[in-house]
């Protein structure tokens, strides 16, 4: 694996959902892209995932922090942990937003998740610039809202914070706000991995760092 020049890089540590929330992820992700071509589709730069925790970590103590991942991880099978997707929600920006499948958490999901942060600590900084992401020549600047994001996930979106949901997409808002207002059925789904990403724009998983089936 080749690192990146920068000493800060953003991550996150997340979990791969089986092909029940992939279809349905997939199938939201379409609709958004026809309604607005300029968005993201779902790829191997834009992996659907549940984030668990996302961090700056020190580059030079990356394989540190994946020992300390997979030891939180041994213990857990992730197959056996059943969840419920409820809702479609989005996160506005201007005038468009980031949309997502919400999960309900539950006491396993939050039991790991704290597990995780604890684990990493050691191995955090507390903010970085652009040069800590996963970024492309004609898009190069990531939002300074996203690096606040990640800056502040411990604690502002963990713990009793936390909004488990598989991001699918972006539109304009006006027509997230339509797709929020229609009835949703929700499904159940279980995991088949978990991962260590380095983010990109709108906080997709861009870059696949270590894996753990």
């Amino acid at each position: 694996m080749t690192l990146p020049n920068s000493p800060t890089m953003a991550i996150d540590i997340l979990l791969e959902p089986d092909a029940r929330m992939l279809e349905r992820a997939e199938a939201n992700n379409a609709r958004l892209l026809q309604v607005f071509p300029k968005g993201f589709a779902l790829d191997a730069a834009h992996r659907p995932h549940v984030t668990l925790v996302q961090r700056f970590v020190r580059t030079a103590e990356l394989d540190r922090m994946f020992a300390a991942v997979e030891k939180v991880l041994a213990g857990i099978r992730l197959g056996d942990m059943e969840l419920e997707a409820i809702r479609y929600y989005y996160i506005p920006s201007q005038e468009i937003g980031l949309a997502g499948i919400v999960v309900k958490p539950t006491p396993g999901l939050l039991e790991l998740q704290a597990a995780l942060i604890e684990a990493v600590a050691p191995f955090t900084t507390g903010t970085g610039d652009s040069s800590a992401f996963v970024t492309t020549p004609d898009d190069p600047v990531i939002d300074p809202l996203l690096i606040q994001y990640v800056s502040v996930f411990v604690p502002k979106a963990s713990g009793e914070h936390f909004n488990p949901h598989v991001s699918t997409g972006v539109a304009t808002r006006k027509d997230l706000d339509q797709m929020l207002a229609e009835p949703f059925e929700s499904f159940g789904f279980a995991f088949s991995g978990a991962a260590v990403y380095q983010l990109g724009q709108f906080g997709t998983a861009a870059r696949k760092l270590k894996g753990w089936d």
